[in-house]
């Protein structure tokens, strides 16, 4: 019936484990305290043992067969050793008492002289030996076994030298888990960012832990809505609702990302962008005309598909004016890139005035990209708080630089023509 180990065997265990050093290969440094041990004492056999609970295994083994691994614990030698604390010197096996009838004395390869030389660790545990055997009995020289009490300090000295490169190694593991950790969380809040702010701003906002608002003398402003939202709100359901505006909003975002629009926000079935910044552009109105028929142009196909389901249709009125604002960022907890100025107020009444899929251009806006695309005037209009704005429908791109019949899609002629009235300008992706 199998012994449960004592509580300070199993801490002895415990502490042969953190060295790790069981079933592991040849290592010189071991290997050359076992040949020096054999040297020294003229012994023909040199090993270093560790003991665990069912053998004694061999790390270095000077003048033993190279496959040879150990013994189980029960017949070796050494178990007898590292119960003491000091030098365990047998001149002659076969007349002790206590080893005579050991199947490795009475027997192959009858051993006679021994001295071993416990493995003491910091912490007072024996976790093998360094050991010297003979096959004829003598005896051993005062300095000879000194030398293995030295020898076996040494031995001692590897192996802590191995449980601190193992906990170094475990340490540095740990940071490396905890850089990456730290990295994933911090590409991830970037992510976060760039998702809610310019990539420009967020590099500010990471650098300076704020964004100073800029004056920008031109940019172009983008309302868009759906005409009879709340109409439509009453004959859906709420959570069919927000899925039809989000399919709805992340076609927007693309198309703006794709004209190099900054979307700034979604306030309830409303979508804002402008172009012209954070970056400074000189192409923003004719990039927000473009990206404003390429929504119009999405709705359509969605319409038309809706139509043959049977659905009701969702109406996009659009409107852009152009002229200077502010921008910066809003909030300390929640952040949000927003513009301020008149042009803004400006682009949300040329949208208000708009009509059911139409684009709708303030003067400013019109006039810089009138040689590009086909308006239709609609005169002066009288708007709440502004008084009279004269207004234009955005119809299409004109015939000759256009690429498709209803003149949505640039042809290259419309972008050689672009290049021409502003330098630096270039297609959308």
């Amino acid at each position: 019936m199998p012994v449960e180990p004592s509580e300070s065997e199993a801490m002895r265990l415990s502490a042969l484990r953190s060295y790790a050093i069981l079933d592991t290969g040849p290592e010189l440094a071991y290997d050359e305290i076992t040949e020096l041990a054999a040297q020294i004492c003229g012994c023909p056999v040199a090993v270093i043992g560790f003991i665990d609970e069912t053998r004694d295994w061999k790390k270095s083994k000077y003048g033993a067969p190279p496959d040879y691994t150990g013994m189980p614990r029960e017949i070796s030698i050494c178990s007898a050793t590292i119960c003491g604390n000091d030098l365990l010197v047998v001149p002659d096996l076969s007349q002790d008492e206590r080893f005579a009838n050991n199947p490795t004395v009475a027997g192959e390869p009858h051993l006679r002289l021994y001295c071993g030389m416990p493995l003491i660790n910091p912490d007072g545990y024996a976790l093998g030996t360094l050991c010297v055997v003979d096959f004829q009995p003598r005896e051993l020289t005062f300095e000879q076994t000194e030398a293995i009490r030295r020898l076996a300090r040494q031995v001692v000295s590897q192996l802590e030298l191995r449980r601190s490169l193992r906990k170094l190694d475990e340490r540095m593991r740990q940071l490396e888990e905890m850089h990456a950790e730290i990295a994933a969380e911090r590409d991830k809040s970037n992510r976060l960012l760039r998702n809610i702010l310019p990539d420009s701003i967020v590099r500010e906002l990471r650098d300076q832990d704020r964004v100073v608002p800029r004056f920008y003398e031109s940019a172009t402003v983008m309302f868009a809505d759906f005409e009879g939202f709340t109409r439509l709100t009453e004959r859906m359901d709420p959570k069919g609702l927000v899925e039809q505006l989000d399919q709805f909003f992340s076609a927007f975002d693309e198309i703006a990302e794709r004209h190099r629009l900054e979307k700034l926000k979604t306030i309830g079935d409303a979508f804002m962008c402008a172009g012209g910044l954070p970056e400074p552009s000189r192409t923003h109105a004719v990039d927000a005309c473009l990206a404003a028929l390429a929504m119009q142009d999405y709705m359509a196909r969605v319409n038309r598909q809706r139509e043959k389901l049977h659905l009701p249709r969702w109406e996009l009125r659009i409107g852009l004016h152009t002229g200077p604002v502010m921008a910066g960022v809003v909030g300390q907890r929640k952040f949000i890139y927003d513009v301020w100025g008149d042009a803004v107020n400006i682009a949300a009444r040329m949208e208000a005035a708009g009509a059911a899929g139409r684009i709708n251009l303030s003067e400013a806006a019109m006039s810089r990209v009138k040689s590009l695309f086909d308006f239709e005037d609609r005169g002066v209009v009288d708007v709440k708080n502004k008084g009279q704005l004269r207004m234009h429908f955005l119809t299409r791109i004109r015939r000759e630089l256009s690429r498709d019949e209803q003149g949505r899609v640039p042809a290259e002629t419309f972008h050689v023509e672009s290049a021409r009235l502003f330098p630096g300008y270039t297609a959308a992706a």
